[in-house]
């Protein structure tokens, strides 16, 4: 009777619900504060209109930019938009494979500034797809004026830093380095292995 090989069955790692409940609260957290923001801004400043908050330090400069975050490319707005809309259909769509809630909590953020800033291009003047961004937060010694989805979108990419450092995977287990007494396949046990004497 021949032998049988043993059959390896391949499983999908299960959804990590947590994690998926923690990126869309901090997207939805970070999407609701950034057009809040900018809904009092837009109701109590005209344009170009600025109000110090904390001196010359921290200021209210309403503007509205046609570019990328901190006014970047001025004027390829439509261009923006598409990569936007890519970049929120990734993260939606690649959601499910991440494990852990530090790189949902990431990807959240970057979610929530992403789509903030889209909103604004896609229903602002001056047209669909090309509306302008409101920007208003002017920090002294920062040349450029940015938003609230500027800045998480900012932070996303400290957090990237973070984790990568920490060597916390998408699965939220760390990355040993090759190399280590763990990953060896011999161990200790190769060492207390003996050798047969040579004469």
């Amino acid at each position: 009777m021949a032998a049988t090989e043993p059959q390896t069955e391949v499983r999908a790692s299960p959804v990590s619900v947590r994690a998926l409940i923690a990126l869309a609260v901090v997207a939805l957290a970070v999407y609701g504060l950034d057009q809040f923001s900018k809904f009092l801004i837009v109701s109590n400043l005209t344009e170009n209109q600025l109000v110090r908050v904390f001196g010359a330090v921290l200021q209210f400069h309403f503007v509205k930019n046609s570019g990328a975050a901190f006014s970047i490319a001025s004027g390829s707005t439509w261009i923006f938009s598409i990569a936007a809309s890519a970049v929120t259909i990734f993260i939606i769509g690649f959601a499910r494979r991440i494990r852990s809630v530090g790189w949902a909590v990431l990807f959240g953020m970057l979610l929530g500034g992403t789509t903030g800033n889209l909103t604004d291009r896609l229903f602002r003047e001056p047209g669909f797809g090309v509306g302008h961004v409101i920007d208003f937060i002017q920090v002294y010694g920062f040349p450029a004026i940015f938003n609230v989805a500027d800045s998480f979108i900012v932070a996303s990419m400290g957090l990237f830093i973070i984790l990568t450092i920490r060597g916390i995977g998408l699965d939220g287990k760390r990355n040993h380095g090759k190399g280590s007494e763990t990953d060896s396949p011999a161990g200790t046990d190769a060492q207390s292995t003996p050798r047969p004497d040579s004469k």
